[in-house]
């Protein structure tokens, strides 16, 4: 199929829909909310918001249509499997080191959400909304039942590839089975099954039906472009004869062990990183994300084809980077730009349309924004800020600046274009100062140049006093630093 056919074959394209030019806060019509979570996906793969190499018409939609965050981050996890403390701060609106935690082997923790927090679908569950859990549901069956009314597809865990996710209906009772392994082997053919964003898109298709006539929630929590990164062919085809460069802070290896050199996600690669493979991951990338985009169009079409749109709230975002090669790493797990920072967009009933907003958020300060959407107080245990002044007005200041964690390995803090990451790992420590304003790619460490050295020791200040601010007092990262 030509490309050009293709995507006017999958592409959702039609006139931009007029928006008002101002947020309609706490009026008396309840407006319906769709937040779509994707899996994985780095900052910069969306086309409106500047990379010239990936095809996403209708994640570019929402960006024309709508108010870009360009610079949201997640917190960082005292994990692995970032996607589990992100997702959980998402929906408790809370920050890494106060929610709830397991303790695991040297300093790893789960998390899991108990009764203390309401989450957001609970809190719009309990004020009249009909509440809906669709995909990738990684913080336990329990809140999960809490916070949605209705739900279908739902992954809790498990492994399995993209066509052959091991999901489960809703269950009034919350008797859901354990979480199974469906055989998973990254380099399974895409044969057999349903794809994954496939199968969400439908589920949510089908709720925008049923619930059309009263004020709902669907949440849709996608697994791509998480690997295995299997697409249909047409979608991978999209990129087999271009001409992607590799990312200009890409390196055959790290320059230092910085705590997770050799977890899963960076066995996907080659020892050292080689050119040709990179490309080869990025353009699979690209594809699964290029897939999800059309399946993101098709629930467009489908609030627009239940005469939804003008009274819709479309979210979109994702939950935490990946480095695809970018300084020599292939995962999530560090505090670099490409891990850190994720897609948000505010689409839809009121938001104005293609507005930048350049202040810094996390994503857990969407539960805020939320709530102050449809009029109702925020609850007591919310910790993130709301961004509805953003939303009206896009120079609102935000968060001053912010901080990240990853393990007991590495802290971070970001401050008005200026970064400063520090590692302790096997008792050796590294720092990096990046200035972020000229140096978007993070590759000239001005840590040890003497002209930089007053900005050094003030984020150093800094990053002591946010450590006390977010409760981050029990790993021993801290001890003997200064």
């Amino acid at each position: 199929m030509q490309r050009r056919q293709f995507l006017k074959n999958t592409a959702f394209f039609s006139a931009s829909i007029p928006l008002a030019s101002l947020l309609q806060w706490n009026t008396t019509q309840k407006k319906n909310i769709i937040v779509l979570l994707s899996d994985d996906q780095r900052y910069d793969t969306i086309a409106a918001w500047g990379n010239k190499d990936i095809i996403t018409p209708n994640l570019d939609f929402l960006a024309k249509n709508g108010t870009s965050f360009t610079q949201t981050h997640v917190f960082g996890g005292l994990s692995g499997a970032i996607c589990q403390p992100s997702r959980a701060m998402l929906l408790t609106g809370r920050t890494l080191f106060n929610i709830d935690r397991q303790a695991r082997d040297n300093y790893e923790f789960s998390f899991d959400i108990y009764n203390n927090y309401p989450t957001f679908p609970e809190y719009l569950r309990k004020n009249g909304y009909q509440t809906v859990g669709i995909g990738k549901q990684h913080n336990g069956t329990t809140i999960y039942n809490r916070a949605f009314s209705d739900g279908g597809k739902v992954f809790f865990g498990g492994m399995g590839d993209q066509y052959n996710i091991p999901v489960q209906d809703y269950k009034l009772d919350n008797s859901y089975g354990p979480p199974k392994d469906n055989n998973y082997n990254p380099n399974k053919p895409a044969s057999t099954g349903q794809h994954s964003s496939e199968l969400f898109a439908d589920e949510t298709i089908k709720f925008i039906a049923k619930y059309k006539a009263e004020p709902f929630l669907i949440y849709t929590a996608f697994t791509t472009p998480h690997d295995p990164r299997l697409a249909p062919q047409a979608f991978h085809d999209l990129y087999a004869d271009k001409n992607i460069s590799l990312p200009p802070n890409f390196l055959p290896k790290h320059p230092f062990d910085n705590g997770e050199l050799n977890v899963r996600d960076e066995q996907l690669a080659p020892f050292p990183r080689t050119a040709d493979d990179t490309i080869r991951q990025i353009k699979a990338y690209y594809a699964t994300i290029s897939h999800l985009d059309a399946q993101i169009g098709r629930i467009i079409q489908a609030v627009k084809d239940q005469g939804l749109w003008e009274n819709t709230l479309i979210v979109f975002a994702g939950d935490n980077g990946l480095a695809l090669g970018q300084h020599g790493l292939f995962g999530k797990q560090s505090v670099y730009e490409h891990s850190n920072r994720v897609p948000l967009i505010f689409a839809g009933a009121g938001v104005p349309a293609n507005k930048e907003v350049k202040g810094y958020c996390y994503l857990s300060d969407i539960y805020s924004t939320l709530v102050n959407y449809v009029g109702f107080p925020v609850p007591p245990t919310v910790q993130g800020i709301s961004l509805d002044k953003a939303l009206q007005n896009p120079n609102t200041p935000l968060r001053p600046a912010l901080y990240f964690a990853f393990k007991h390995y590495q802290r971070a803090v970001k401050k008005e274009g200026w970064k400063l990451i520090e590692y302790h790992v096997a008792g050796q420590r590294h720092t990096q100062l990046f200035d972020l304003n000229k140096d978007p790619w993070e590759t000239n460490n001005l840590a040890d140049n003497p002209k930089y050295l007053s900005q050094k020791l003030t984020l150093k200040k800094l990053l002591l006093q946010l450590r006390l601010q977010y409760n981050d007092t029990f790993s021993p990262f801290w001890e003997g630093y200064s």
